[in-house]
């Protein structure tokens, strides 16, 4: 449950903080009367994201096992790379994201004609990069847990998110967003490491790759996966009481790589003053 509501807290924050800038920008510009633009970007891109979930889950229950296995181990590779895509792009962009959107919206709004269309696809192309984001992410995590609360969790955190974004936008609460992404990027690779063992596991599975499969240890009658303690693991760290060599290797590999690179200070070349957004 805590996996799916942090990461739909995090996407839906995003989210919920680009269109604040879009909608707070709109205003103090004396062009209030475009507002209605923004909902109509918002709804069809939440409309996408549920339609390409459902899509996407209806179409794995007609595969076969070890093609439902392949399928599931796909989405689990996708999704690690969505992530880190996300993780990353919010690091360098929350320095400039202002900046562009006010320019976005300038260009999208400077011609007598069109103009409706151009800001409501901006607003859709911004917030359907983060449905599209959750629906991977939210699959490959469902896949892999067995836990019953996880889309309340999902749930939980959309809602959340929305209460913030709207305490932001209205001025009413004050968020470090730097420090939030920071932590909440590293837990998300850490969660990520896991989505990829298990993809890993599910491509054996599937039978697809069988090197590396010497089981490293087992801890099945010690801290059994499917026990209390051993579900929480699971769904927050990707825990397999019986790894393999393989999934040890992919999981500790992707974690060092991926901390590294995220945690390394940006070299004086690169490093330019956060921008409001990032801060507040």
């Amino acid at each position: 449950m805590l996996v799916p509501f942090l990461i739909m807290l995090r996407e839906g924050i995003e989210a919920a903080l680009i269109v604040g800038i879009v909608a707070t920008y709109l205003k103090q510009t004396g062009r209030g009367a475009w507002l209605p633009a923004i909902w109509v970007g918002i709804l069809l891109a939440v409309a996408l994201s549920l339609f390409t979930g459902a899509a996407l889950q209806l179409a794995s229950a007609q595969f076969p096992q070890k093609a439902q296995e392949l399928f599931e181990a796909i989405i689990g590779i996708v999704a690690v790379i969505i992530l880190c895509s996300m993780v990353f792009w919010m690091r360098k962009a929350a320095r400039s994201i202002r900046h562009e959107l006010h320019a976005s919206i300038d260009s999208a709004l400077g011609h007598s004609k069109g103009g409706a269309t151009a800001l409501i696809g901006m607003v859709f192309f911004a917030v359907a990069r983060e449905g599209l984001e959750s629906v991977f992410f939210l699959l490959a995590i469902f896949q892999q847990s067995t836990s019953g609360h996880a889309p309340l969790g999902a749930l939980l955190g959309i809602v959340v998110s929305v209460v913030i974004g709207y305490g932001i936008y209205a001025g009413g609460i004050r968020l470090d967003l730097r420090r939030f992404f920071y932590w909440t990027g590293i837990f998300i690779l850490v969660v990520a490491a896991g989505i990829l063992a298990g993809a890993i596991r599910q491509l054996h599975e599937a039978g697809v790759w069988n090197g590396l499969q010497t089981v490293i240890f087992d801890l099945s009658n010690v801290l059994p996966a499917g026990g209390p303690l051993g579900t929480v693991l699971s769904g927050i760290f990707g825990y397999n009481d019986t790894p393999t060599l393989g999934e040890a290797i992919g999981y500790a590999g992707f974690l060092v790589v991926s901390l590294y690179l995220f945690l390394r200070p940006p070299s004086a070349g690169k490093r330019v003053a956060q921008s409001p957004t990032a801060t507040n």
